[in-house]
């Protein structure tokens, strides 16, 4: 029995059943091993059928019956079913897919989620940088125009940054008002460039609210992916680099540059160096 199933196992994946020809040809597949068995355990019956003797015609004759309703039997039915099965194993990997990305997505937005930031942080590659971007007095937004007016304000703003980060980069909502983007590729003032063409874009538009306008602004901070500086300590110059930027007025975009420490290496424990950024930062707005 364990060969037989060997045998007629095809290891089956949920991703070769991407089209029509993929369901064809594994029932294809599926008709052909089954009347190869049927013709074996008919032929191998035969013998019995005759010593007790059920079966009287010849040899040849019952022989060429056996094949025929392997073929008949057999290679219909479970060519049937083989199509059936592929399409349903076609549905749930579709549905797999598409589960997998809802799970990777925010709702509101439509970027990319935290969770799918998170995993893209601990695997960037090469040369990058991290933004962090926070939409300014966004509680002011909710408290004038309304909590839907904000949600709207939300879409616009991830837009904007959809259209000037292009799927070549990560773009993703991390929560509330802020965003988080993974830059790659090209050199630290193209990739500055890029935040700042976002921060003007939001700042030049405003965001269509219900018929009304309303004006927003960003601010970002930004720090770079380099050789030995952890995702958690990138991750905390940016952020700090942000609440910089709000207080020197909102609305631009600094670079850890402007931070009080020059490098992360200088601090012992990188640990400990993300703790004290992120103890020394009070809520933003």
């Amino acid at each position: 029995m364990n060969f037989i199933e060997k045998w007629l196992s095809l290891q089956i994946d949920l991703g070769s059943f991407d089209s029509r020809a993929a369901i064809w040809s594994f029932a294809a597949k599926m008709s052909f091993r089954a009347v190869i068995l049927a013709c074996i355990f008919s032929l191998a019956g035969l013998p019995l059928l005759y010593a007790f003797g059920i079966l009287t015609l010849s040899v040849s004759e019952a022989v060429k019956l056996s094949v025929a309703f392997s073929w008949l039997f057999g290679g219909a039915v479970s060519g049937a079913l083989a199509l059936v099965t592929g399409g349903v194993i076609r549905d749930l990997a579709v549905s797999r897919a598409e589960f997998e990305r809802l799970s990777q997505t925010d709702a509101l937005s439509g970027l990319s989620n935290r969770r799918a930031f998170n995993d893209a942080l601990d695997s960037v590659q090469g040369e990058a940088s991290l933004a962090i971007i926070d939409i300014d007095r966004f509680k002011a937004i909710n408290d004038r125009f309304g909590h839907h007016s904000g949600d709207m304000v939300i879409r616009g703003v991830s837009d904007i940054l959809r259209e000037v980060f292009h799927d070549c980069h990560v773009v993703a909502r991390l929560g509330g008002e802020e965003f988080g983007v993974i830059i790659c590729g090209g050199g630290i003032a193209q990739r500055l460039a890029l935040v700042e063409r976002a921060r003007m874009l939001v700042a030049a538009r405003g965001i269509d609210c219900q018929g009304q306008v309303v004006s927003v602004t960003i601010s970002a901070g930004v720090a770079e992916f380099v050789v030995d500086r952890r995702s958690e300590c990138v991750y905390a110059r940016a952020d700090n680099a942000l609440y910089l930027a709000k207080g020197e007025g909102r609305d631009r975009v600094l670079h850890e540059q402007s931070m009080i420490f020059d490098d992360p290496r200088d601090v012992a424990d990188e640990t400990d160096y993300a703790r004290a950024v992120f103890g020394a930062v009070p809520m933003r707005s």
